[in-house]
Formats: C-alpha cells, sequence, structure tokens
C-alpha cells in the first residue's frame, strides 16, 4: 500500500481544474450523488463525511448510493441515477460502449496484486495452462474479466478453451467454496477474504498482465459543469489515501463492519493497494485503449471504443 504524493499527490487536481475551466458552475444547492461499493476511498470517505465537509461550502449536498460491483455501479451512471463512480479498469470501456455519458476525470496508481485467480488449495490445478475445460467465475466485464483474458493468452490458452461462469462476488464466493466452480477470478478485499478464511491459493495475480488502475468517472455534463465538485472530491480522495495509509489497522477496522470481512483480511488488502488521485496520463489511456481493443476483438464489445474520447482534457 502507498501514496504517491507527487505524480498523485493533492496538486496533481490542479490539472482537473485547468481541465474544466470555463465550464458553468451548478448553481448552489444542488447535489453530488456518488456511487460507491463495500471497500476502498469512497466508503471511508462516506463514513466520515469528509466530502460532505469539502462540499457543503460549495453549495453541494452529497447522496450516496451502494453497487455490488463496478459495472453495476456504471449501468447506474448511465442510467442517470448518480453522477460519480469509482470502478477498476474494464467497466468503464463496456459503458463507454454503451452510452456516451460517461467521462473519466481521475485515476489512482496500479495495484496489480490486488487482483488474482484463486483455486481451492487442494485443486490439481497449478498452472493457468491446467484451466483448459474449467469453470472459471468472474463478474462479466469487471476488472478481473481481463485479467483472466491477459493471463489465459500468456499461457497459451484460448478464452474459448475455459468454461466462464458469470456471478458476482457474493454468488461466486459460495460457488467456489461448495466446489460449483473450479477457479475464482476476483478482487481485494474479496481476494484476502478468501485467501485468510477459506485458504484459497493464488493460481496468478495482474503483475505483468494487467495494472488493476482504479478510475473515478462522472456523467459526462455533471463533470463538465462542476469543476468545482470535481476539484473537492478529488482533494477528499486524496486525503483519505493519506489517512488509509498512515493508518491501515484503522481503515480495516472501520470497513469491517461495513463488509462482512475479518479485519485482518481487509488489512491485506490494503497493504496491495495503491492510493492517490490524478488526471489521466497518456500511458494510462493507452494501457485502457489496450483493453477495449482485447474486449473488442473477442466479440465482448457492441461497438469499438475509443478511451481518449471519454476521458476529460484529452
Amino acid at each position: 500500500m502507498r501514496v504517491t504524493r507527487r505524480a498523485f499527490g493533492i496538486g496533481a487536481t490542479a490539472g482537473i481544474g485547468l481541465a474544466l475551466a470555463g465550464a458553468p458552475v451548478l448553481a448552489a444547492g444542488k447535489e453530488v450523488r456518488v456511487g460507491f461499493q463495500k471497500y476502498g476511498a469512497l466508503v471511508l470517505l462516506k463514513g466520515k463525511g469528509l466530502l460532505e465537509e469539502k462540499l457543503a461550502p460549495l453549495g453541494y449536498k452529497v447522496t450516496w448510493a451502494e453497487f455490488t460491483a463496478g459495472p453495476q455501479m456504471l449501468e447506474g451512471l448511465n442510467a442517470g441515477a448518480i453522477d460519480i463512480a469509482q470502478t477498476g479498469e474494464a467497466p468503464p470501456i463496456f459503458a463507454q460502449a454503451a452510452s456516451p455519458r460517461l467521462t473519466y476525470f481521475a485515476f489512482e496508481p496500479p495495484a496489480p496484486k490486488g487482483e488474482a485467480i484463486l483455486v481451492p488449495k487442494d485443486s490439481q490445478v497449478r498452472s493457468v495452462a491446467d484451466l483448459r475445460g474449467k469453470r472459471v467465475a468472474l463478474n462479466k466485464g469487471s476488472n478481473v474479466h481481463y485479467l483472466v483474458i491477459r493471463a489465459l493468452e500468456a499461457a497459451g490458452v484460448g478464452y474459448d478453451e475455459i468454461r466462464p461462469t458469470f456471478l458476482t462476488p457474493a454468488d461466486a464466493r459460495a460457488a467456489f467454496a461448495t466446489g460449483a466452480v473450479d477457479a475464482w477470478a476476483i478482487w481485494d478485499p474479496f481476494q484476502a477474504s478468501a485467501e485468510q478464511t477459506l485458504g484459497a491459493r493464488e493460481l496468478v495475480n495482474a503483475e505483468g498482465l494487467a495494472p488493476n488502475y482504479q478510475f473515478y468517472l462522472g456523467e459526462r455534463s455533471f463533470v463538465e459543469a462542476n469543476p468545482d465538485a470535481i476539484r473537492a472530491l478529488s482533494e477528499a480522495i486524496h486525503e483519505i489515501g493519506v489517512w488509509i495509509s498512515e493508518n491501515p489497522k484503522a481503515a480495516a477496522d472501520e470497513l469491517a463492519p461495513l463488509t462482512g470481512i475479518p479485519p485482518e483480511a481487509l488489512e491485506l488488502a490494503l497493504t496491495r493497494q495503491s492510493f492517490g488521485v490524478a488526471p489521466l496520463t497518456s500511458q494510462v489511456v493507452a494501457d485502457q485503449q489496450r483493453i477495449a481493443d482485447t474486449f473488442a476483438a473477442l466479440g465482448l464489445l457492441p461497438r469499438p471504443v475509443v478511451v481518449a474520447q471519454a476521458v476529460v482534457g484529452i
């Protein structure tokens, strides 16, 4: 776990302000509707009320909406139910293919150890090549969907040679625990929980395969009209990232009742996560485009996606 204070520090939010300069500011008394999952910076922002503190002087109130995973959250964004979301790499690509409403405005540094393909501790599967013909649980359109594709590619295994089983994290855990699937591609903290409470064995993580970025996204018209709110959100994310980095045990203790995951597993997960926030760089956009092109080549997208078209300031 680390907070990068230079490239990803609070000063980086100036780039957001420059990118959005000249956009009209929403009138006072409006709300920022934030989607979140039960893990990471946003849920701790919610618990501490830090975002409300930042936005109240600007005339905004904050409302929160919980989602089970990134794809579902971005469905909510595209449907107009929320203004702001945080997800991994793959969900924005599928969401952009479905609707032009989405825009990226910031990202967190890579955390490749924070996602993995797991197998039961006594499984005969010893390598990715052994997944041929096996049932692999994953959340469709998520960051681990891309991890599975890349891991198979690196091992010389075709995507059509495995049996993808699309399940939410909760359903996938149950299937994994009962032996209904042979492997589970999952991200932290569910990954750490499975390792510590189920004895799951890591077959491969994303090191050398996928960056595992986290992205902050918004409904395009909202982001363009509210640079002050986006700046305040970015500052709050940075501050909570510093706090988590300096207080991982306290952060894990706060997350435990929200997630139902033991604090020891959460602390392990936090050590594998990177914190900070910055506008997207050309390298990050290129990495995202590579993921989009991979999904398109497999026929998983309804149309090709040009990631740069959905990035503020690119």
